[in-house]
């Protein structure tokens, strides 16, 4: 059933229907405000994003039996307060997006406990731009079921996780705090000779039936020169790491050259230290490269210049010095991808490096200049000679003309 995109307004009542079959009910786009009733928890997909509900409470809390819901998209409505302990009850969820709310507090421990569930194969959580805070919670760390995970645009806080590098093994798409990451095997697979791209299409087998969810488009949002620019249908194409505009604090991870998969890498907007890693060379399917306004420091690698696929950099604002390194890719982006480095130098900076300023005062002779010194020495050499000449013949005639002495 779908009656998206229209105008309707007011409060869902809470039917007392039967559904079967585990329908999709589609009511996005529309003005429906207040509770979300119970009764919807009989469909097996749930698109109500961008309307007005502020309540889910008695919804994910229902004393209903179990529920057969696979999706469920409250993305782009006005849910305030914190998110309900009760997604225990949603025991074939595969997909939730509660993207672009006023969500505050904690992530509750049931929901971080969907990834342990039987009957889920695979886990989609997008928590995008609400205002979540707390420290991101260990009861994850069963998510080898993980495919996205977008926590960012919150307020989480305190130490990066270990787990998400040791258990995410199926991560394609991570947004929001960063760990070890060589475990990431999807983006240590070099694709830029792939012709085909990956439709993800989920089955979920239920009891007394079975229900097929269609292909999910999944959006991904990269900040771009401090703006977030969003981008569909990237999982087909796109392995990125976005964590700008965090408080992410240390040194970029060496272990970061395993990546060799990575199209874009983000990390712009916070407290990094140290140097570029020296193998970043290694990203050469590496399209997009932000690391601009942190406090890295040390020389840019010569290997960043051995990238052709790069297409954007900003590497400005940080402590970087020395000679930016030669190559066609590096010198055609604009100066402005290198500013705020002052001992930065080269093209395509406005800065010259030492070795390429010409001597200082040093006069560059010219055709003219020489033209000029043969006559002026011709010259002088003419005026010598017939000083000379008259000054022997002056002599001469007082020594030999008794009428000059």
């Amino acid at each position: 059933m779908s009656i998206t995109n229209n105008n309707l307004t007011g409060k869902l009542p809470n039917l007392e229907l039967n559904i079967t079959n585990y329908p999709l009910i589609d009511l996005s786009s529309n003005q429906l405000e207040g509770s979300i009733p119970s009764f919807l928890l009989q469909a097996g997909a749930l698109h109500l994003s961008n309307n007005k509900f502020s309540d889910i409470d008695s919804f994910l809390c229902s004393k209903s039996k179990a529920q057969p819901l696979v999706l469920l998209d409250l993305s782009d409505n006005q849910l305030t307060g914190e998110l309900p302990d009760c997604w225990n009850n949603l025991t074939s969820l595969q997909f939730v997006d509660l993207s672009d709310n006023n969500l505050s507090g904690n992530i509750p421990f049931s929901m971080a406990a969907l990834v342990n569930m039987k009957a889920i194969i695979i886990l989609i959580i997008i928590l995008r731009n609400n205002s979540l805070s707390g420290k991101l919670t260990s009861s994850l760390i069963g998510g080898d079921k993980l495919a996205l995970l977008d926590f960012g645009e919150n307020k989480f806080y305190g130490p990066l996780p270990s787990w998400i590098g040791d258990n995410l093994h199926r991560l394609v798409i991570l947004s929001g705090f960063l760990a070890c990451v060589k475990n990431f095997t999807s983006m240590t697979q070099d694709t830029r000779s792939l012709t085909t791209s990956t439709h993800h299409l989920y089955k979920i087998n239920l009891t007394g039936g079975g229900f097929y969810m269609d292909s999910y488009d999944f959006d991904l949002y990269l900040m771009w020169k401090g703006v977030d620019q969003r981008y569909k249908n990237v999982d087909k194409f796109l392995k990125s790491i976005d964590l700008s505009s965090n408080h992410l604090t240390g040194k970029m991870p060496t272990e970061m050259e395993y990546l060799i998969g990575l199209v874009a890498l983000n990390l712009s907007r916070n407290n990094l230290t140290g140097e570029i890693i020296s193998k970043i060379g290694n990203f050469k399917s590496l399209e997009f490269l932000d690391l601009s306004r942190n406090h890295l420091s040390g020389k840019i690698p010569s290997t960043l210049a051995h990238i052709d696929r790069l297409t954007m950099l900003d590497l400005s604002y940080n402590q970087l010095y020395g000679k930016i390194p030669i190559g066609t890719q590096l010198q055609s982006f604009n100066a402005l991808s290198f500013e705020g480095n002052s001992n930065l130098c080269g093209e395509p900076h406005d800065i010259k490096c030492p070795d390429e300023e010409p001597p200082k005062h040093q006069v560059q002779p010219t055709d003219e200049g020489d033209d000029s010194s043969i006559f002026l020495e011709a010259l002088f050499m003419i005026m010598g000679i017939g000083f000379f000449t008259g000054l022997v013949g002056f002599v001469g005639s007082i020594l030999f003309l008794p009428s000059w002495r």
